[in-house]
């Protein structure tokens, strides 16, 4: 399983990107893993942002994004997205989308990450 962000840039405070994650499978059927949103702004340990149910029923978000951004699938097209609305200079870093968390919450694939700037 390979995972893919893209949809990074520069944006102005209280403005809005989607972040796009492709999950391809190499040799074999696709299958349908909850996926998560990380982030790592510089300096800074990765976070938990957001996280999707395989089947898109079930969201939970960090409190410092709440209400702002928007987690979401289209199993379908094996991609996942995030909606971030409301930017604030602190939602700078690098974000990363990763897949099919173990009983301990711990993340199996991950994607190269995609940087967004959220200028003041």
């Amino acid at each position: 399983v390979q995972l893919q962000a893209s949809g990074g840039g520069s944006v102005q405070a209280g403005g809005s990107l989607t972040l796009s994650c492709t999950a391809t499978f190499s040799g074999r059927s696709s299958i349908h893993f909850a996926t998560g949103w990380f982030r790592q702004a510089p300096g800074k340990e990765r976070e938990f942002v957001a996280t999707i149910s395989w089947n898109g029923k079930a969201t939970f978000y960090a409190d410092s994004v709440e209400a702002r951004f928007t987690i979401s699938r289209d199993n379908a097209k094996n991609m996942a997205y995030l909606r971030m609305d409301n930017l604030k200079p602190e939602d700078t870093a690098t974000y990363y989308c990763a897949a099919d968390p173990d009983e301990a919450g711990r993340y199996i694939y991950w994607g190269q990450g995609t940087l967004v700037t959220v200028s003041s």
